[in-house]
């Protein structure tokens, strides 16, 4: 498994997804990454690999993104979770925990496996393969500005904000 450094271009990432609509519920549709790079003033998009919708830690790391998303969003900054997780059920996740961001089906794994967030993983002894936690930050032109791999859920976000020089 190959992780994605500081400098290197970023893959596309193009998935099925939940998306918030206006009016304040979600719906659902494709997810874009460089159509999201493309927004006037984007700075760049958070993409944060998790394990699995609707798990204690995966909920935590969510809704931490959740409570600092206008922080993310007035800097210039989206943010989108990917996971194996299909669209029925990444939508009762953002009904449930009221995720205002994009949340990417990629039950294939080809999106987390280009990342660089599908491989080896040890827990409590055992190793197996699955989804390895992680962020990457993709600027407007395509390159990774922040790369964090083998994150833990909770104060992850504290430590992305502060990578991107928000606190």
């Amino acid at each position: 498994m190959t992780r994605l450094a500081v400098g290197d271009t970023a893959p596309e990432l193009q998935l099925d997804a939940v998306l918030p609509d206006p009016a304040g519920g979600t719906t659902t549709g494709t997810f874009s990454l460089s159509t999201e790079l493309a927004v006037p003033g984007r700075k760049g998009v958070v993409v944060y690999f998790y394990p699995a919708a609707m798990t204690p830690g995966c909920t935590t790391e969510a809704c931490d993104f959740r409570d600092s998303l206008a922080a993310l969003q007035g800097a210039g900054y989206a943010v989108v979770g990917v996971s194996p997780d299909g669209v029925d059920k990444l939508a009762r996740f953002a009904e449930r925990d009221a995720l205002t961001f994009p949340l990417a089906s990629d039950p294939d794994h080809a999106v987390l496996e280009a990342f660089g967030a599908w491989g080896e993983k040890k827990n409590y002894g055992k190793t197996y393969v699955g989804v390895i936690r992680s962020t990457v930050v993709v600027a407007p032109d395509g390159t990774v500005a922040v790369a964090q791999y083998n994150v833990k859920a909770t104060g992850h976000v504290a430590r992305v904000r502060k990578a991107l020089g928000l606190d």
